[in-house]
């Protein structure tokens, strides 16, 4: 069936969300990668609507600044002083109205914008910033069943054990529509014994919502406006009210404390992992693997435990990432294996390896082929194809060519106290174990550098850059100089070793058959 557009999406994010108890605005709290108004969002854009409203006002300002990053096509409205998320609806609503009315105005349609029916017209989808779970397949589907209706209001429902807290929707007993909802503090006895609840989610004809909002009161235990009342307005000037069973009622839960955030967090990663395993990713261990909602997985590909994949990382197919590997934004190509790595915004090339115990800052790029070994660091560094790095090194703000190695304990000595400079070391090279590279520094083409070289000059193609010098023996220093330490014991004992093998040697048959012929 082809989906009616919805007029407009509107997404409640004006509480304060004080169970939090956090000074950052509950609907910026993140799992899987998104903020849960992030989560909304995503939603409401599956459903291509004309419009996207979002209501705001506790800690608007930061609130606004992160949806203007992540949707700068929704509209703000503002709530006012009036509590109640009936008052956020009218004030969302009011927000659409107007530039419903500027957009018609500008395109010609109308010349007055005082003309009523200029106003928004057809289905507006409100839900929450608080329900991260709803996505858009379920918001698809209640939208389909108000266009099947033709229903004044149609609203997702829930059926659960425990009721409490929740609003109750109430039915009429012939046919099955919604009479009204009833809050829980509000609800009799016979109410609260109803398990359907209200998830506060809707679709209603604009008109309908217009006319209805206009004449909510506060006459409730809370002293509030709710958008429940619509249900009895409309209902009452004969409009029908529909009920939309979510076919899982988890996924309505909404997030009020740290504790419904973790649950959500992992029902959401739980809900990501079997995709990606029905898209014929192997996780073998979903217990510890986490993944993001933007993260991005081909066929074939492995994922070991102890393994997180935030922000819009890439695995492609035949890679195996973990055991314990957190990757940020980073694409992994073909083939690589990448083992007990931190990496964040790096790109590791078609069958490169990486691990264990590497660290790849930003802008490090590991090339096809290449491999990055333990306890490395690379950052702001470009590792060329078949490249090695293998142990124990610093690579910062350089640039390695193909097929060079690099020898155990090397350093890139790229920060002068002030300024950062790179480094250039060409194809082929070979560095030599313990080296210090002090940037600016470039190495041509299959040069050699001696181990524990400091290399302060630029090396030519082909050339040996050693730092020579004798090394200075000096016989008995620990005797005299640390006498009675346990390295002077030792090295005694290590001397009278070889003075008593020394002295077996002169006395053996052997030697004394030498010394025979050489006196004769």
């Amino acid at each position: 069936m082809s989906r009616t557009r919805p007029a407009a999406v509107m997404i409640l994010a004006a509480g304060a969300g004080t169970r939090m108890k956090s000074a950052t605005p509950k609907v910026l709290h993140s799992i899987a990668g998104r903020s849960l108004v992030g989560h909304a969002l995503t939603a409401a854009a599956a459903l291509e609507p004309h419009r996207v409203a979002v209501v705001v006002r506790h800690d608007r300002e930061r609130v606004a600044a992160h949806i203007r990053e992540i949707a700068p096509h929704a509209l703000l409205a503002d709530q006012d002083e009036i509590p109640g998320t009936g008052r956020a609806v009218y004030c969302g609503l009011s927000t659409l109205d107007a530039t419903a009315v500027a957009a018609r105005v500008a395109g010609g349609e109308v010349g007055d914008i005082s003309v009523l029916d200029t106003q928004l017209d057809g289905a507006v989808v409100v839900t929450s910033g608080d329900v991260p779970l709803v996505d858009g397949d379920l918001l698809g589907a209640l939208v389909d069943a108000h266009d099947e209706s033709g229903a004044a209001v149609t609203l997702l429902t829930a059926r659960v054990d425990d009721p409490t807290g929740y609003g109750r929707v109430v039915r009429d007993a012939g046919t099955d529509e919604v009479v009204e909802i009833v809050e829980h503090k509000d609800a009799s006895a016979e109410q609260r014994a109803i398990t359907e609840i209200n998830a506060g989610i809707y679709v209603f004809d604009a008109a309908v919502l217009r006319d209805a909002l206009a004449r909510l009161g506060q006459d409730n235990a809370q002293g509030e406006m709710y958008l429940t009342d619509v249900v009895a307005i409309a209902r009452g000037d004969g409009g029908h009210v529909f009920p939309f069973v979510a076919p899982d009622a988890r996924a309505t839960e909404g997030v009020n404390d740290r504790v419904q955030l973790a649950a959500a967090g992992k029902a959401l990663n739980d809900r990501i992992l079997q995709r990606w395993m029905r898209e014929g990713v192997s996780i073998v261990d979903p217990a510890t693997t986490w993944i993001d909602a933007d993260a991005t997985l081909a066929p074939d590909a492995t994922i070991l435990p102890g393994t997180q994949l935030h922000g819009q990382t890439e695995i492609a197919t035949g890679a195996t990432v973990g055991p314990d590997c957190t990757l940020t934004d980073v694409l992994v190509g073909p083939g690589a294996v990448v083992v007990r790595t931190h990496a964040e915004r790096a790109q590791i090339g078609a069958g490169a390896t990486v691990g264990p115990f590497a660290h790849l800052r930003p802008g490090s790029v590991v090339g096809e082929g290449g491999k990055v070994g333990e306890f490395v660091g690379v950052k702001n560094s470009v590792i060329g194809p078949n490249a090695k790095v293998p142990h124990l090194s610093y690579v910062g703000d350089a640039e390695i060519g193909e097929g060079t190695n690099v020898g155990a304990g090397t350093i890139f000595v790229n920060y002068d106290g002030v300024n950062k400079h790179r480094s250039t070391v060409g194809s082929h090279v070979r560095i030599g174990s313990d080296n210090t590279l002090i940037a600016p520094l470039t190495i041509g083409d299959g040069a050699y550098t001696g181990a524990g070289t400091t290399v302060r000059h630029d090396v030519p193609p082909g050339a040996l850059a050693i730092n020579s010098s004798p090394q200075q023996t000096v016989e008995g220093w620990v005797a005299r100089r640390r006498a009675g330490t346990t390295s002077a014991e030792a090295a005694k004992r290590a001397t009278d070793a070889d003075d008593n093998a020394d002295g077996l040697s002169s006395t053996s048959p052997a030697a004394t058959a030498d010394d025979s012929k050489g006196d004769a």
